[in-house]
């Protein structure tokens, strides 16, 4: 499964796409895939903080309930609400209409720390 070379992973399997000081934020298929049905997508609200590495919400399947974990530092300027309504769509997009927020980074060489598309396959494959 190879995940798209535009944007960066962390090893808690979320993605980051950036565009000048803004990233967009959700999880990798790989992720999603592991998790099941999704049938619940817990997000902050706009304006709230994010910090890297800590939890910023929570999806849930039917199988679990898993931590969001931030991947870059800065202050949420959208979340896609529409996750409330059909969360299933993490399932069907995970790599585009199932983003969860978008964040004006405050340290934009936090995603220096990320892996590219290549390096987290191979992370995904060693297991």
């Amino acid at each position: 499964m190879a995940h798209p070379s535009d944007r960066s992973y962390s090893q808690d399997h979320e993605w980051v796409l950036v565009d000048g000081d803004t990233a967009t934020i959700g999880i990798s298929d790989f992720a999603q895939d592991q998790l099941g049905e999704v049938v619940y997508v817990d997000l902050p609200a706009e304006g709230d903080m994010l910090t890297a590495g800590d939890a910023f919400g929570e999806i849930e399947s039917v199988k679990s309930v898993s931590e969001l974990i931030a991947p870059v530092s800065g202050e949420i300027t959208e979340v896609n609400s529409s996750l409330t309504d059909s969360p299933e769509t993490v399932n069907a997009d995970a790599h585009g209409a199932g983003w969860m927020v978008k964040v004006r980074m405050s340290d934009d060489s936090e995603v220096d720390a990320l892996l590219n598309a290549e390096d987290y396959d191979a992370f995904i494959t060693e297991g």
